[in-house]
């Protein structure tokens, strides 16, 4: 066994350790793993060294994605300020993002830490930005959310629109080609992998993007596109296009899309992770 394989093994023997994080014991865990990344990695310290001054979770995460979000001629400092005035605002979104930090750790195998994932995760680091964003439209400051949608597109890869709603506990996986549209709608517990398109089908206006409900995995390079929903505890197959809904508890797969197999109603393939139909 390798010493990936082992540290992952370790962590699957105390999987259940990772469920029920509140913000504070979620933030002295990253705490203790910087610490132990800085003793093992010294090269890493300027950047390190930030998250482990930061007071909280979501200063630790508003001086990590202000430093990986900054562009030339804006001020990291003040950058980091906005984004913590969100997060201690909005205390849901911070509670949200100790829920995909679980959801990252749990789901992936290539995760071998919390730190891991806010450190490194381009689709974790994505959805955080867009929490703020959203809060930001909300706001009513819709140049500044528009602009940091942009940013997270040009920095990380995700395209998601600042006014798209997603829920906790989501992981995208890589991140890479991800594209989220307007009116799209994400629940709870659902996992996106790669290349995935969640976008309308022409210049229409109005509600016109998918709605996915919780418990959903969507495959690596599938699109769903309209105002289609994609209903609980289902699948999207790797390389699917889904055009109309989909019910609950199945795998679809195919182009387009169509009902291959049927789940057992307590099956979340979201949490299983499993691609194949």
């Amino acid at each position: 066994m390798d010493q990936t394989s082992g540290i992952r093994a370790n962590m699957l023997v105390n999987l259940q350790k990772t469920d029920g994080h509140t913000r504070q014991s979620m933030f002295e865990i990253c705490v203790s793993e910087v610490n132990q990344l800085r003793r093992q990695e010294p090269i890493l310290n300027t950047v390190l060294a930030p998250l482990a001054q930061a007071s909280s979770l979501e200063w630790m995460l508003a001086r990590h994605l202000s430093a990986v979000l900054h562009a030339t001629g804006v001020d990291v400092s003040a950058l980091g300020d906005l984004f913590a005035e969100i997060l201690h605002s909005h205390p849901s979104v911070p509670n949200a993002t100790v829920a995909d930090l679980q959801a990252a750790y749990n789901r992936d195998p290539a995760c071998t830490s919390y730190l891991h994932a806010l450190l490194n995760f381009k689709g974790f680091q994505a959805v955080q930005a867009h929490r703020i964003a959203h809060q930001l439209l909300k706001d009513g400051r819709t140049d500044i959310a528009g602009w940091l949608a942009n940013r997270v597109s040009l920095v990380l890869g995700p395209d998601i629109h600042p006014a798209a709603s997603i829920g906790r506990g989501i992981l995208v996986d890589h991140g890479a080609g991800v594209v989220i549209g307007e009116t799209t709608v994400i629940n709870d517990n659902v996992s996106v992998m790669q290349n995935v398109t969640l976008g309308g089908t022409g210049n229409e206006i109005g509600d016109r993007h998918p709605k996915i409900a919780q418990g959903v995995m969507i495959g690596a390079g599938a699109k769903v596109l309209g105002n289609v929903t994609i209903g609980a505890m289902s699948k999207v197959a790797a390389g699917s296009v889904v055009l109309k809904e989909v019910p609950p508890n199945c795998t679809v797969a195919g182009v387009p899309a169509k009902v291959v197999r049927w789940h057992d109603a307590a099956q979340m393939p979201s949490h299983s992770m499993d691609q194949q139909i």
